[in-house]
């Protein structure tokens, strides 16, 4: 983490904006404006930042002429701090004290639904970090009438509130920041007392770096795999030499600290997270200790990839990285041999690429503080993830024993199922649209509530596609988003798609789908459009391979009316 001078210098460089982050606060914002900026610059995804006037979140949020909305930003970052609360709680007579966190939530609610009416922008909120109380003490966890009672109760109507109605409000723990650096390296009350500063100037930048990854998330920029040694890191000593009784696992020596790590790994993969191992071992003996160890966390079924050899790590991340089909800067790699790690950072500079202390102890707590793993978003999809990946492993094993392609696909027995969107499929839906980029065509990134607002508008056409076949599920794979734009024109305004169901069939299959809901709007003509970008290189010419015709700067037409099918294997349900 750099310091806020350091961050001060970067906010001054000349860098040509991605987006526009605006700032309201009822506490002094100025010198975290600088730090957004700065941390912005530093994180390759420079932001423009709009710092409102303090104490102005209600003015600008509810004017629907306010500067803030004249500035159109993308994120509006909403920063009502705990000191300002504690004053309004202190001027609310003591009967009323025990409904304060609802007054303080209905506040809240009002400014979001202000914004969503005059803006599309996505709503950042900190959460509130919570004092020691002075007046009941401990007492303050059992009595509403406490300000600490409050906040406590504050917090949670949030996190309650935004999952339940408010799909477009992302929280940030600022009360995490608090509390790992401490409260005195956290706030300081002659600063509050002074300039309104709810942060100390050298906490900005923790707190800077917290927005970003949750901006850069929200971006599509997310980690999806963790690649992990075994020998030393997921255990401690060598399997081929200590034999799985002589492991340090369990119990045994500094055995906690490993299974601690395996633990928040396991909890990483029912979130949605990949796991791979990639080991310099001989395959069985590397895998004698998920099948033979009692106290071990992780087992094979939770790898998504396993590879253990004597090559090059670099390289069989390169070939981790093929199998499973995602971006290289999707990784992050776990080894405690130095060695391995340098070489790694100097062959795969788009792997992250943790320097992990010597410690086994300390490194359960040094991962989780990096916040390599961000989430905007969460679907019941993530937790069959790995499932996924597995199938697909035994499809590739599968299509080598087939003659040709096509008969592969004819055996895979595909089940496809193409629908307008529904709310039940709104998360998963919102999530595609911020993590895919390879295939995506324009790499419009949507929320979930701007997602509920799309499938509402009938102004647009939408569809998404399931797939499966018999080796297993692949969920949710495929979403389009059109527009009438006129009485005879449809726009594609989003197509993107899963990489793992690339070359079955899919692309013709809902192509056909689309043209078909054209030709039922009453439109007869289908525009697409390609919006290159560093990663979406591979669909540049999805459209011409679809039969549409080129028309210029990026854009192409088809006459509905002159389509023909396209053939695939795919039975829709």
């Amino acid at each position: 983490m750099e310091s806020y001078i350091t961050l001060k210098k970067l906010a001054k460089q000349a860098a040509e904006a991605r987006k526009r982050l605006a700032v309201l606060g009822d506490c002094a914002t100025q010198q975290f404006s600088v730090a957004l900026r700065g941390e912005s610059v530093r994180r390759g995804y420079p932001l423009e930042v709009y710092d409102a006037d303090y104490d102005q979140m209600e003015a600008q949020l509810l004017d629907p002429g306010s500067e803030l909305y004249a500035f159109q930003p993308d994120y509006i970052l909403i920063f009502a701090c705990t000191q300002r609360a504690e004053w309004r709680f202190q001027d609310t007579p003591p009967a009323d004290r025990a409904a304060f966190a609802e007054r303080e939530m209905a506040r809240f609610t009002g400014l979001w639904q202000a914004a969503a009416q005059n803006c599309r922008a996505k709503i950042l909120m900190f959460d509130f970090p919570v004092p020691e109380d002075s007046t009941f003490g401990s007492f303050a966890l059992r009595t509403p009438v406490s300000f600490g009672y409050q906040m406590r109760k504050l917090n949670l109507l949030f996190g309650e509130t935004i999952a339940a109605a408010y799909p477009n409000v992302y929280p940030i723990a600022l009360s995490d920041i608090q509390t790992s650096l401490g409260r005195t390296a956290f706030f300081e009350e002659r600063t509050w007392f002074l300039a309104k500063m709810a942060v100390r100037t050298d906490a900005l930048p923790a707190v800077a770096e917290r927005v970003l990854d949750t901006v850069l998330a929200l971006a599509g920029r997310v980690r999806k795999c963790v690649v992990t040694d075994l020998d030393n890191t997921l255990w401690g000593g060598v399997i081929g030499d200590d034999g799985v009784d002589g492991i340090e696992l369990g119990e045994l020596g500094d055995g906690p600290a490993f299974a601690a790590l395996q633990h928040w790994l396991l909890e990483l993969k029912r979130r949605g997270i990949l796991l791979a191992v990639c080991s310099k071992n001989n395959d069985d003996t590397a895998r004698e200790p998920f099948e033979k160890h009692p106290e071990m966390v992780l087992r094979l079924e939770d790898f998504a990839a396993f590879t253990a050899n004597w090559e090059n790590k670099a390289l069989n991340i390169q070939a981790i990285q093929k199998a499973l089909n995602i971006g290289m800067d999707s990784f992050v790699f776990l080894d405690d041999n130095p060695f391995e790690r340098n070489l790694v950072r100097s062959m795969l500079p788009d792997v992250t690429v943790p320097e992990l202390p010597e410690d086994p102890a300390l490194v359960p707590e040094f991962l989780r503080s990096l916040h390599l793993f961000e989430a905007v978003s969460f679907s019941e999809e993530d937790a069959a993830r790995t499932a996924q990946y597995q199938a697909e492993a035994s499809r590739v094993q599968a299509q080598a024993q087939f003659a040709s392609y096509e008969d592969y696909l004819k055996a895979l027995e595909m089940q496809g199922e193409i629908k307008p969107f529904d709310s039940f499929h709104f998360p998963r839906i919102a999530q595609l649209t911020q993590r895919s980029n390879q295939f995506n065509l324009r790499t419009v990134r949507y929320s979930e509530g701007e997602i509920a607002a799309i499938a509402s508008d009938p102004q647009y056409f939408t569809r998404y596609m399931t797939l499966s076949d018999r080796y297993g599920e692949h969920g949710l794979i495929s979403v389009v988003i059109c527009k009438k734009i006129d009485a005879d024109t449809m726009f594609i305004d989003t197509w993107l798609m899963s990489c793992r169901v690339l070359r079955r069939g899919v692309e013709g299959c809902l192509f056909d789908a689309v043209v078909q809901m054209t030709l039922d709007s009453g439109c007869k003509y289908l525009i697409g459009e390609y919006l290159p970008t560093a990663k979406n290189k591979m669909v540049a010419e999805f459209y011409p391979s679809l039969g549409m015709e080129t028309i210029g700067e990026g854009r192409f037409r088809l006459d509905c009316t002159a389509h023909q099918p396209h053939t695939h294997y795919i039975s829709l349900s």
